[in-house]
Formats: structure tokens, sequence, C-alpha cells
């Protein structure tokens, strides 16, 4: 849930070590008003040689206390650490921005070279970002390592800012041949929203520095993920990412799954209460089998997601040495659900690294008007295409009672005119020449429209008749082939999209499934044996394939058989 987002930003905060020339105020609960007020405190600061390191956070500061601190930092040319959170509490928010600048004044007057600036629990809005912005951009951060801005309340603008700000720096730190190479990077409770992170996300991409990133509960749906996933697929040292409480949706999920897969430093993700879903589950899981090597906590509790999905998940950490946590709480898995994830979490030898799922959601029940409603489209569906076909017969029929007009010509068969209706004659009728049409015709970088494509194609599919069968496999060959021979075809997209418009996995597109023929499993089952299928989407296909579900109970023989193809091609681990 979101507090273990917040949980988990207090373990980070809490990891700052104690440095040598620190001085501490921390935790005092003091008020400091006036100059007269920090007047035993400068002294010290005065007095302090070699200091490093400032705590004042846990109390509160007003702008002449903080004018009369800044005046003793000017002298500090060592200082590299600003331990300044929860420092302004109960002030005006108009009153922070300019003590906020007078601090950072004197850091730059001094000659500092920070490695922390901590601002976190301060709520100084948009403004107060514009209170640090000179600081950010001086030499005095060319040096930053941690920034800490926590439930700061940027909002949008601050975001665009700092982003603003941060980019400024790393620009002229590079012309110095000293770019700026920031690790940390928490900015949770801010109402970032999209825009915001995604002005962040073009910083990150540039720094590609990274190695932990906080961005919890900041409003942020998926362009604003989207653009957080680039950004870190160019931060290969990335460590931690913490996304808790935002809004993936499928899109978001996926476009993350896909950054997962160019990232092997990983070691906690935490996407709880992000509503990932099932098919973006399945996504992140495929990128967890094919990579991140040394992951250690992988959340993705309370995200819509179901059963199959879950076991998926499960199924992707094997053999992952060093995973400590696995939290799929919150979701739609239902008792039996439940057992069987931790019956494979067992099997694994894992059982003690899954979390609570006490908070499960329970099963989501079936959608049985709306299967119905979507079996009447589809018998208007095939009504209008026989009414369709029955109106070209006329047309023939009286241009050839016209005298005075010449005969019509047939128009030959094309792959798009199969494509809007499909038949076994129209795919005989293109002739050898098929498999180069359908590759010319699908658009094979869209996983979608490939699937859509699969399913056209193999619904025509005959066992009994060679010719059909033959073309049907052939078509399927060209299209599949070129498909996954493309770097960027996103394989577990296809997938999912085929479970989707088979009514095997509910999509939040709300897609109409199509009514499943055997045609549709047995091609499949052809598919999965070829050499350019890749052993990784197997465990998907055999775990919906052994589900209960009513779809394909009119296809149980074509559906025993691929179960059984998938358990022998099933790569062993």
């Amino acid at each position: 849930m979101a507090t273990d987002a917040v949980a988990q930003l207090a373990d980070s905060l809490a990891k700052t070590q104690v440095t040598e020339g620190e001085l501490s105020y921390k935790g005092q609960g003091r008020k400091f008003d006036n100059a007269q007020s920090v007047e035993e405190m400068v002294k010290e600061i005065q007095e302090f040689k070699g200091l490093q390191a400032l705590r004042l956070e846990g109390n509160t500061y007003g702008v002449e206390a903080a004018q009369a601190i800044a005046k003793a930092l000017e002298t500090k040319s060592e200082f590299k650490y600003c331990y300044w959170s929860d420092m302004f509490t109960g002030r005006l928010r108009s009153e922070i921005p300019p003590a906020l600048n007078s601090l950072g004044a004197a850091l730059m007057t001094a000659g500092a070279r920070l490695t922390v600036l901590d601002l976190s629990d301060n709520a100084f809005g948009p403004d107060g970002v514009k209170g640090i912005e000179k600081l950010l951009k001086s030499t005095a951060c060319h040096t930053l390592q941690e920034l800490r801005l926590n439930n700061c309340g940027m909002g949008i603008g601050g975001g665009k800012i700092l982003a603003a700000a941060l980019t400024e720096c790393y620009k002229q730190s590079s012309a110095q041949g000293t770019p700026l190479g920031l690790k940390v990077f928490i900015a949770g409770r801010n109402r970032l929203e999209n825009d915001g992170a995604t002005a962040l996300a073009q910083a990150f991409q540039l720094m590609g520095s990274l190695e932990e990133v906080h961005v919890p509960q900041n409003g942020i749906n998926h362009p604003g993920v989207t653009a957080l996933a680039t950004a870190m697929q160019h931060n290969p040292r990335l460590r931690v990412l913490n996304l808790n409480d935002n809004t993936f949706t499928k899109k978001g999920a996926i476009a993350m799954a896909q950054a997962l897969k160019h990232l092997r430093s990983v070691q906690v993700i935490n996407f709880g209460d992000c509503l990932v879903r099932s098919e973006g589950a399945i996504a992140i899981a495929e990128a967890v089998t094919e990579g991140l090597p040394i992951l250690k906590e992988l959340n993705l509790s309370f995200g819509e997601i179901t059963g199959v999905a879950a076991l998926l998940v499960a199924q992707s950490v094997e053999g992952k040495a060093t995973l400590e946590k696995l939290d799929l709480n919150g979701n739609c898995l239902g008792e039996e659900g439940c057992d069987a994830l931790r019956e494979v979490m067992d099997g694994l030898n894992m059982g003690d690294l899954l979390g609570s799922l006490s908070d499960d959601e329970g099963e989501p029940e079936e959608e049985e008007e709306d299967d119905d409603d979507e079996e009447e489209d589809d018998e208007e569906e095939e009504e209008e295409d026989d009414y369709e076909e029955d109106d070209d017969v006329e047309e023939e029929d009286s241009s050839v009672n016209q005298v005075s007009s010449p005969p019509s010509v047939p128009r030959p068969p094309d792959a798009s005119s199969f494509l809007c209706f499909p038949s076994p004659d129209k795919l005989l009728k293109l002739g050898t020449k098929r498999a180069l049409f359908f590759e010319q015709q699908v658009d094979v970088a869209d996983a979608g429209k490939t699937a859509e494509a699969f399913l056209k194609i193999s619904s025509v599919y005959n066992e009994e008749d060679e010719d059909v069968k033959s073309a049907v496999l052939d078509s399927i060959d060209a299209i599949l082939r070129k498909a996954f021979a493309s770097p960027s075809f996103q394989g577990y997209n296809f997938v999912s999209s085929l479970l989707v418009m088979l009514g095997l996995l509910k999509s939040e597109d709300k897609v109409k499934p199509v009514r499943v023929v055997p045609g549709h499993l047995q091609a499949l089952e052809y598919v999965v044996r070829q050499d350019y299928f890749p052993q990784d989407h197997i465990a998907v296909l055999e775990a919906f394939m052994s589900r209960h579900i009513q779809a394909l109970e009119s296809c149980s023989s074509a559906r025993n058989i691929l179960k059984s193809t998938l358990e022998q091609v099933r790569p062993e681990n």
C-alpha cells in the first residue's frame, strides 16, 4: 500500500551517515525567529574548523535566523552535507524562498562542493524550488550525489523548474569536464503529475548516473510513467526504483517492463498501488525472467492483478538467489488463487519470501451480461457480412442484364480484403504469393495488429483440407517470423494481445473478443514449435491453457493438443 512507500522512503532517508566534521541541532524542536535567537549557533558554526555537515532539521527558522546562519557559512569551503529537512514548520510560505536564497548564496560564496542536499518535508511549493534554483545551477552542486525533496509540494511548476536547474547544472559541469553525477533522487508526495515527471525524466536521461529514484504518490499516469521508463533505460547503474501509488495501467506497465529489460543492477522495484493490472504484470514478469539477476524485492501489491498473471510473476523469480521479498498482496486472486500462489512459491523453495496475502480483493466476477452482448454483436456482424455478400451478387446479376454496359471484371483478391472478411476461398485465391502479400499488408511493428492478423488467418484453418492448412501456416510463418526477427518487436505485448482477443485475459481497453475456433489453437500449436517463437512466452500460454475457461470449452480437443505441446517445448530451468 501507500504506507509501504512511506516506510521505504523513511528507511532511505535514515541511511544518511554521521560524517566527520558534522554539527547537529537535529530534532530539538526549537523556534528561531531572528538573528539574536541563533547567536549561539552562529558562534559554534564560525568556530567549527573543517565543517562539512550541518543538521538543522526538526527546528523552525525565520528569514532573519536563516540569514544569520548563512553569514556564518560563507567561509566554510569544505562544506558538503546539507541536512535541512523539516525546518520551516509554522512559517509562512513567503518566508521560505528568501531563507533558502540566503543559505544557498552563502554556500556559493564559500566555494562549497555539495554531496547531499536534503530539504524534505518543507512544503515550500514551486516558490521554494525557485529559492534553491540558483544554488542548483551553481558550481556548488556540480558534485551533488543525493538530492532529497520528499513531501515538498513542488507541483508541476516546481518539477519543471527543478528539471531545468538540474539540466543546466549538468551542462555547465560537463563543460568543465566534471559532469554532474547525481546518484539518489527522492521526491515523493510532490504532485508532479505527468508534466512534472516528464520534465524530470528528460533531465534523468541526460545525466544517466542515477542509482536510486523515489517518486511515490505524485499523481503520475501512463504518459509520465512512460517518460520515466525511457529515462531509466539510460541509467544503467539504477538499483532502486520506487514509483509506489502512481497510476501505470497497462501502457505504463508495459513501458516500464521494456525499460527493465535494459537494466542489470536493479535490486528493488516498488510498483505497489500502481494499477499495473494483469497485462502489465505479465510484461513485468517477462522482464524479470529475462534479466534482473540481483533482484532483492519486487512489490506489485494492490495492482488489480488476477490469479494467472500473479502465478507468472511468481514463476519469474525462480532462480533469483538474492530475492528477499515478493509482495502481491491486495490483488484479485481469490482464495484458490492465493493457495496456488503459495504452492508455486513453496515449489520454488521461496515460500518464506512471499509477503502476506491478507488483503486480497478476491477473484473478479465474470461479466456474463457483457459476454452475452458480445455474442449478439457477433451474430449481427455475421448477418451484415452475409447481407453485403448478397448485395455483391445482386450487383453482378444486374450488371449482366444491362446490355449497354460491358461485363464487370471481378476484382483480383488482395490481403486486405481477406483480413476484412476471412474465408478459405479468398485465402487460396491469393495464390502462391499470399505470404508476401500479408507481409506487406500487416504492420508487424504493432504487436496488437500482428495478433489480430494471426487470429484472422488462423480462423480459416482446416486440418482436413491440406491446401487451406498449408496456406494458413505459410502465411502465419511469414508474418510472425518477420515480427519476432525485429529487435523492437514487443513479444509479450503480442502474447497478451492474443490472450485478450481470445477472451482469456481481461483488458482495460475493453477489446471485444473473437469467438474462439479450433483453428486458432491449432495454428498456435504449430507456431510454438517454430524456432522464431521465444521460449519465454511458453509459460504464459501454458498457464492460460491450463485454466478452466468457458471460451475454450468448444475447442477442448485443440486445447488439449496445444497444452501437451506447450509442456513438451517448455524450456528446462
